[in-house]
């Protein structure tokens, strides 16, 4: 890969002559010019329903949230509403782009740029073999339901099981969590009838997600009106932290410390479900045993809470409430032993009882991802990671059917059989999501042919050979991601919307699948959909594809199809059969691994928060207007964002004589970054807070105009998790100055 770094601003030769234009991104329309289609937003997980405003050559001009969609009930929040601005700005890119000598790049037309593209994957394919070749998917594409089953296919059918995403440099806890604990097919008590919820590291009046993503305000409101109580846990008093009924305000980096004292007390105190745990649990002495340590006045010590805040908090959640869940957010599950806060969590659940019991409904038992049989029994835990490919650094497994991220700087880097040489990123944006961000990228440098499909010029679009724009949202049709579909609703639920919009006349944009077919076809491979065999000749229609995608459902696409706000099955709900006593597990709270992490997390416990030569820790926060990195380049969200401040206490910042706006200097073990302090009470003294998806390359970033990217002070080296290679990523010990 030729990487001849040239200024900023010159990075294609065509029309975006400057980095950041300011558009028209709602095209003047006169009254009577318009017109009103229904559809769903497909940004982030809250799919809420919209009215999308359409000029006489069907650009999006307006979008709004729909008062008559049941699930979202009109709420849209700020990144929705500014879908306008991403079909029309200027910045976005419509037309293949092809990187020159110099580094600007060249526009040319679709087909050439996927002969050009095929010819050289061809090429690395036969002298290196297929696990030469990877793909990196990111949020840009696990928001089309074609191409959650679509891209694992087509690795598939490349014969190679290189496949990332931001899935292991998020909260892939979870899923280490279920294959150790074992997996409950009923699935946990939701979340519209509990009496009391707790929340650890979550924010879901901002993020939208883990708790309900309909109009999560409202929800949450109408939950505390019957009388639920909330409990959160996190080192900010949050959005959702301000309706809690108990807060826990700990140092960042505890939780997994406050998690075992509760479990502790609850089992002593005999507030946990005793049936359910003799009947499922096989191993809770040994879950009693390892946290012994763990009593209220040692968790108090480390966290820095109130003993009897624990106590409050465990007889609230144990004693006192009957129906809810513990749910955690990306707080405890980027922070250090990550993979023990979230299996000790579930934990909390467990012993406790709150999943669906045998003759209870199931609120949602699925729709596209297709309905069966759930007995109310434990699927003994499957540990997938311990079998099938492993990755040449470190040995980890698949998590998720994916490699994990935290080791893709090194596998790029890394010479030798298997080494990668190509790389598919789709909707993704490594150069700055992935921890270790000047290594990260001096791998992406590094790579033979580097291909993004990216709709916006992104820093890791441009590090790549071939930029391929795909269609945006309200351009292509879809279902709601069928992954979601629990969470989505309290009843069986799906929603087809066709596409409302059209791509500009001069675009020469594709659907994001049809690159996959195309290559696939110029490389001589069968590519399947859901298991279906694609036509390798002729391209399948987007129809076609979505037909496949609802194959498992339990209405046809043509019923679903025909009702425009969703489509609901009606009739009784599923219920939690009997256990089968053959095939009937346990939950395994106490594997050795587990205890090994929780062993590990006592004997840390003081170097967690320890002060001395770094006496801040960073955490990560959400913001409403972006998604992670989406908006990078829409002018409306950076005249709105144009920087991610680095927030403290205002305690913390009267102490250092640091004003509002004043140019800090932060560092770490790893790096250091320039930032710019302003004040939030919400947070408890000694922590700093900074959003990610910010910044842009080093040495290119300009912290007022781009802000910065937190991980300039994290790495992939160090401090990973074991099965899952998860780094370090919140909680990060740091220093603070002014600078001169």
């Amino acid at each position: 890969m030729r990487h001849t770094q040239t200024s900023v601003r010159s990075w294609i030769t065509i029309t975006m002559n400057e980095r950041f234009t300011e558009p028209n991104p709602k095209p003047a329309v006169a009254a009577g010019d318009t017109v009103e289609k229904k559809s769903f937003c497909r940004i982030c997980t809250g799919m809420c329903g919209t009215v999308v405003t359409l000029d006489r050559e069907e650009r999006v001009v307006a979008v709004h949230g729909d008062r008559d969609d049941p699930q979202s009930l009109g709420f849209i929040c700020s990144k929705g509403a500014n879908a306008p601005e991403a079909h029309n700005h200027e910045g976005r890119i419509l037309h293949p782009l092809k990187r020159q000598a110099d580094g600007s790049f060249k526009a040319i037309p679709l087909s050439q740029a996927l002969d050009e593209i095929g010819d050289r994957l061809a090429a690395i394919y036969q002298e290196h073999g297929p696990e030469a070749i990877a793909a990196y998917r990111g949020s840009g594409c696990f928001f089309s339901s074609v191409l959650l089953s679509l891209v694992p296919e087509w690795m598939a059918a490349l014969g190679s099981p290189k496949l990332f995403s931001t899935l292991t440099i998020d909260q892939s806890a979870k899923l280490v969590a279920m294959g150790r604990l074992g997996y409950w097919p009923p699935g946990p008590q939701n979340f519209q009838d509990s009496d009391v919820t707790l929340l650890i590291g979550s924010n879901p009046l901002v993020s939208i997600a883990n708790l309900d993503m309909r109009h999560p305000l409202k929800r949450l409101k109408d939950a505390k009106d019957r009388g639920m109580t909330l409990i959160v846990i996190d080192p900010r008093r949050t959005e959702t932290a301000q309706y809690a009924d108990i807060f826990l305000q700990p140092l960042p980096g505890t939780d997994g410390v406050i998690l075992a004292a509760m479990l502790r007390l609850i089992i002593d105190e005999g507030w946990h479900d005793k049936a359910f745990c003799e009947q499922h649990v096989g191993d809770l002495p040994s879950l009693r045993q390892a946290v012994e340590p763990f009593t209220l006045d040692a968790a108090s010590a480390v966290a820095d809470v109130p003993a009897e805040q624990i106590r409050e908090a465990a007889a609230a959640f144990a004693r006192d409430g009957s129906k809810g869940c513990v749910r955690t957010g990306t707080g405890p599950d980027m922070a250090p032993f990550s993979n023990l806060n979230e299996h000790l969590a579930e934990s909390l659940n467990i012993v406790c009882g709150r999943l669906i019991r045998e003759g209870e409904a199931i609120p949602n038992a699925g729709f596209l991802m297709g309905r069966g049989p759930r007995p109310a029994q434990v699927v003994p835990a499957p540990r997938p990671w311990e079998s099938g490919p492993k990755s040449r650094i470190g040995g980890y497994g698949l998590i998720g059917g994916e490699m994990c991220t935290g080791v893709l700087a090194d596998e790029i880097l890394e010479p030798g059989p298997g080494q990668i040489r190509f790389l598919l990123n789709h909707g993704g944006n490594p150069a700055q999501a992935v921890p270790g961000q000047r290594k990260m990228v001096d791998a992406l440098k590094s790579l033979e042919l580097m291909v993004s499909i990216e709709p916006h010029m992104t820093p890791s679009a441009r590090l790549s050979d071939y930029i391929i724009p795909p269609k945006l949202q309200y351009e292509r049709g879809d279902f709601p991601i069928y992954i979601f579909e629990p969470n989505l609703s309290p009843r069986p639920y799906t929603r087809y919307t066709p596409p409302v919009a059209k791509p500009p006349a001069d675009a020469d944009v594709c659907d994001e699948w049809y690159v996959l077919w195309a290559l696939a076809k110029r490389l001589g491979k069968n590519l399947t959909c859901m298991g279906e065999p694609l036509d390798m000749e002729t391209p399948p229609t987007e129809e076609q594809l979505l037909r496949l995608t609802s194959k498992n459902a339990p209405a046809s696409f043509d019923d679903i199809a025909a009702e425009p706000l969703g489509y609901f099955l009606e009739g009784e709900p599923d219920i939690a059969l009997p256990p089968d006593p053959a095939t009937a597990g346990k939950f395994s709270l106490m594997p050795d691994d587990v205890r090994d992490e929780i062993t590990g997390l006592w004997q840390r416990r003081e170097e967690l928060v320890a002060r001395d030569s770094y006496p801040f820790r960073l955490i990560s926060r959400r913001n409403r207007h972006r998604f992670n990195s989406m908006g990078f380049t829409q002018p409306r969200i950076r005249k709105l964002l144009p920087y991610n401040p680095a927030y403290l206490n205002p305690d913390d910042m009267a102490r250092h004589g640091i004003g509002e706006g004043t140019i800090i200097r932060i560092r770490s073990e790893q790096g250091s970054l320039t930032a710019i302090a302003e004040a939030d009470d919400a947070l408890r003294p000694g922590v700093i807070s900074i959003s990610h998806g910010f910044g842009d390359l080093p040495g290119e970033t300009d912290y007022q105009r781009d802000g910065v990217n937190p991980n300039l002070l994290t790495t992939a080296d160090t401090e990973r998790q074991t099965i899952n290679a998860m780094p370090r990523m919140s909680a990060i010990p740091v220093t603070l100055e002014k600078t001169a």
